[in-house]
C-alpha cells in the first residue's frame, strides 16, 4: 500500500507521516530530506545550485533512506539538514529537472513491494499518482511559521519569528510556481487543515480514514 501525504512547508506532514508509519507499521520515507541532503552537499562544498553543476554532483552522490534516517554518501546527515539555509537551498535544488528525475526514480525504487508512507510536495501528483490514499495537509501560514520557529528554537538556533514567517511565504511561492512538479493538491486527495489540531488528532483522523479504526 502507498500512502501519499503532500503539503506546504511547516504543515506538520513529516511528523504526522512518521507517527502514522509507527501506528500502521509501514515504512516511512521523508522525500523532502532527500532534497535537503543534496542541498546540504552543495552548501558544504560551495557548489552553485545550477543545473549543470548539480548534474556533475549527482554523478558522485548516493542518497538512501532507511530506519527513518537520511544517508548522504553513506553518512547519516539527519541532524545536519534542518537549518533555514539548507531549507532555502532545498527549495532551489528541488526545482531542477535533473534532480527531480533522479529523486523520483529513487523514491519509487525504495517504495517497491512495500507498505510505505511518503510525504513531500508532489507525491500524490507526480511520484505516485496511483497511490492508495492521498492526503494534503496544510495550515495557515502564521501557524506554520510558529511551528517552524519553535522547532528551530528548541534545536538551539537563534532566529527571529518574522524572518521565519517571510521564509515560509517565500518557500510557498517558490514551491507553488516552479515549472517542475509544483506544490499542488491532487484532485483525489483528502484535505486536512491542521491549524487547530493536535498532532495525535491528525494521525488518528488519517488512520481512521484509511480503515485503521481504534488504533490510537
Amino acid at each position: 500500500m502507498i500512502i501519499a501525504i503532500d503539503g506546504p512547508s511547516g504543515a506538520g506532514k513529516s511528523t504526522v507521516a512518521k507517527l502514522l508509519s509507527k501506528v500502521l507499521d509501514f515504512e516511512y520515507i521523508d522525500t523532502g530530506a532527500m532534497y535537503r541532503a543534496l542541498a546540504y552537499k552543495a552548501y558544504i562544498n560551495n557548489i552553485e545550485i545550477d543545473e549543470n553543476k548539480i548534474d556533475k554532483m549527482l554523478e558522485m552522490t548516493t542518497i538512501d533512506y532507511y530506519d527513518n534516517k537520511i544517508y548522504l554518501d553513506n553518512q547519516n546527515v539527519e541532524s545536519l539538514i534542518r537549518s533555514e539555509i539548507i531549507s532555502k537551498g532545498s527549495s532551489k535544488i528541488s526545482a531542477l529537472k535533473n534532480v527531480r528525475i533522479k529523486m523520483v526514480a529513487l523514491q519509487r525504487n525504495i517504495a517497491k513491494n512495500k507498505n510505505v508512507i511518503l510525504d513531500g510536495r508532489d507525491i500524490g501528483t507526480k511520484v505516485f499518482p496511483d497511490a492508495d490514499f492521498k492526503f494534503f495537509i496544510t495550515a495557515s501560514v502564521e501557524t506554520r511559521a510558529k511551528r517552524r520557529y519553535e522547532q528551530l528554537k528548541l534545536s538551539g538556533t537563534d532566529v527571529d519569528f518574522n524572518d521565519v514567517l517571510l521564509s515560509i511565504k517565500k518557500r510557498d511561492e517558490s514551491d507553488s510556481t516552479r515549472k517542475i512538479s509544483p506544490l499542488e493538491m491532487a484532485d483525489d486527495a483528502i484535505l486536512i487543515d491542521t491549524s487547530n489540531m493536535e498532532i495525535n488528532e491528525v494521525v488518528k483522523t488519517i488512520a481512521n480514514l484509511i480503515g485503521g479504526k481504534n488504533v490510537l
